[in-house]
This record gives structure tokens, sequence and C-alpha cells, in this order.
């Protein structure tokens, strides 16, 4: 039989201890969103915990690391029951966890360092490792460790695979990625862990560490597969949790959590309605068989316009002589309506220039202007999804 705890709060407490019989705690934390018993967001220290029940969780984990000797960095894991105010011991995890961010940015120790110092044999307090006596570690602020995956919620967040063909990602003052192979080009298989970044936000009150981790969360941009980007964004919108007062059923109970909103894309979408214009034209626009001055276009526009989009990607791509570019220039600039490209132009131009290509016109480009000379990179968009989309 097992105690049912109908209102539960999953706190652990950070401990790290040495071979010479020094053992220290690092506060608490809050795992308590989660789903299907997997944690989703982690908060440190635990908010609306009131000092005497942080105290006795301290004082227990300590008493467990003292009995069996605990050295290195750890983790003991407690069930807090909000209805009766007891807590209950779970296990110990003797390992670094996923969520030791939030408790290094809170507490300013770097965790992963220091176990390696003690297990070379370093004492606590050594100048090399320089941890304090316990009553000289604290807390500052709050932090948030919310875990990018590309799973889909609203496919009950089953994991999404396939090519991200393109990713950027946030930053700024407060913020920490712990990235693995993310970018641009990557591949997510099936076989291995979902989870694409881990994002740590910290500040001076939990608001203002919800406000900085929905900020950069609205920052990111992962086009090719889903991610759970959405869901988290409603997750820390919500009142409960801003309060301090979400439990582990939280996420079960609380179905207005997935009606997350249309991602509308709009950015690729346009960047799809350029290429396809580019290379073969616009219908709508009069005067398609005319360049600007009315004057029919030359014999080498010809060529490039009888072909196939494929075939003339591939003789534009290739190389050819300078007269035979611009007149195909002069002929799809007559062809093709302005485009009206806004806010999104400054990443155009920044992919352009990593590209050692040029995209200098301020707020309105012609097909023209990044057409012929720039159409590497819509290539892939005549036979499968662009690889290279900007957003």
């Amino acid at each position: 039989m097992e105690k049912l705890v109908r209102q539960a709060r999953h706190l652990e407490v950070q401990l790290l201890g040495d071979d010479h019989g020094n053992l220290i705690h690092l506060y608490e934390r809050d795992c308590s969103v989660q789903r299907r018993h997997q944690k989703v967001i982690e908060l440190a220290p635990a908010p609306n915990l009131s000092p005497k029940i942080a105290a006795e969780l301290h004082q227990a984990a300590l008493a467990i690391g003292n009995e069996v000797g605990y050295r290195a960095a750890g983790t003991v894991e407690f069930l807090y029951d909000t209805e009766q105010e007891k807590f209950y011991f779970i296990e110990v995890n003797p390992r670094i966890q996923v969520e030791h961010t939030v408790t290094e940015e809170v507490t300013g120790i770097d965790l992963v360092r220091a176990q390696i110092l003690v297990s070379m044999g370093h004492r606590l307090g050594d100048a090399n490792v320089g941890l304090p006596d316990q009553p000289q570690v604290t807390t500052n602020g709050f932090a948030m460790q919310c875990r990018v995956t590309t799973e889909d919620p609203a496919n009950q967040f089953r994991p999404d695979y396939g090519r991200i063909i393109h990713y950027r990602s946030a930053g700024g003052m407060g913020i920490r990625l712990d990235a693995g192979s993310a970018y641009s080009g990557a591949v997510v298989n099936p076989f291995y862990d979902s989870m694409l970044v881990k994002v740590t936000a910290r500040g001076r009150t939990l608001a203002e560490t919800a406000r900085r981790m929905e900020r950069c969360l609205q920052e990111f941009r992962i086009r090719g597969v889903k991610t759970n980007i959405p869901f988290l964004i409603q997750v820390i919108d919500y009142d409960l949790f801003l309060e301090g007062k979400a439990t582990t059923r939280m996420i079960d109970t609380t179905p207005s959590l997935f009606q997350l909103p249309t991602r509308r894309d709009r950015a690729t979408r346009l960047l799809r309605y350029m290429a396809d214009v580019i290379v073969n034209g616009n219908a709508l626009v009069a005067r398609a068989g005319c360049g600007p001055t009315g004057r029919s276009h030359s014999a080498s526009a010809d060529r490039y316009s009888r072909s196939s989009p494929r075939a003339r990607a591939n003789q534009i791509c290739a190389v050819g002589t300078r007269r035979e570019i611009a007149a195909a220039d002069r002929h799809h600039h007559a062809r093709c309506a302005p485009i009206v490209v806004g806010h999104a132009f400054a990443n155009l131009r920044h992919a352009a220039s990593r590209r050692g290509l040029r995209a200098s016109r301020p707020r309105i480009l012609f097909a023209r202007d990044v057409g012929w000379r720039y159409l590497r990179y819509f290539d892939a968009f005549l036979e499968r999804e662009p690889v290279a989309a900007v957003d």
C-alpha cells in the first residue's frame, strides 16, 4: 500500500558533498508541473512554500545524505501534501539532473564543476572549489527552466521528427540556453530523446522570471518539426502557476492549457510565395511578355522562360555570362509584382550576408532584387520543402 496524496507538489533538495564528511544543501526546486510524471517546467526556489516546511525539507535531505555518507551531487525528492502540509520521501537521484540549471542560477554555484573537483579529492571549502559553509549559501531571485522538445501538444504530445528547415534561438539578459544539436538543417529522428534545448530564465520575482521566459519562447523560430513551445507559453501564463500553487495534476485537470493558438508561419509562407513568383512568374501581372519599357525581352530571356522551372533554376545557378543573367533579370522584373517584406527583410538580409550575398533594399523588395541572383535560396522549393527558409 502507498500513501495517497491528492494535491501534491513535487519538491526536491539539491545536495553536494565531498569525501571528507562535508555535506551541504543548495535549497529546493519545485518540479510540480508534470505530464504523465515527466517534468515539464522546474522552478528554484519553490514558490509559495512556508519557511518552516522548506527548513524541514532541507534538514530531512541532509539527514539522509549524512546517514549514507553521500558524496558529489545528488537530489533528494519529496511529495508535499498541500492539504495536510506534510511531506513524504520518494527517492534519491545520485546524479546531476536535467533541472540543475535553475539551482545554479539562483545560488551562483557551478554544480558540474564542483562535482568534478570533489571527485578529484578536494574539499568543499578549498579555495579552488570555493563553496562556503551552509549559513553562507543563499539564493537570489527565482529561476525557471522549460524543456523545448519536438513534441506535438495537439497530438497527445507524440514526438515529431524530420528536418529542421530553420532554427533561431532567443537570448538576452537573464536567459541561459543549454542546447544540443538543434540547428537549421539538422535531422530529428525518432530514436532519441526529443528535447532540443533547455531554456533557463532568471529574475527577481516569479512574475518577472515568467515574463522573461515567455518573451524568450515567443522569439524562438523552429520550422520543419512541431514543438511544445505554444503549450509552454500557455502554462507559464496560467494564473495558478504564477501564484506558485501548481500541483502534479495541474496539466491533467486543466483542458484550457491545450487550447493552443494556430501558428501562422507568415514569414516562411511569404518566402515560399516569393520563390514561386521568382521561378514561375505571376499570371496576374499585365504585360508579362515585355520588359519595363514595353520592348520584348531578349532571346536569352526567351531561352530561360521556355524551359521548365527546374531547368531554369539549374541554368541560372550554373555558371553563366553576366549578359544572360541580366537579360533574365530584366524579363522577370516586369513579370513579378512588388512584394512588401517589411520586418522580415532584416532577417533575409542577415541570411544573405552569411552566404556572401547582398540584399540592400530597405523595406520593399521587387522579385528582381532577390530573384535570379539569389535563386539558390529557393532551389529546393521546386521539388521539396525549402531547407534554408528564413523567418
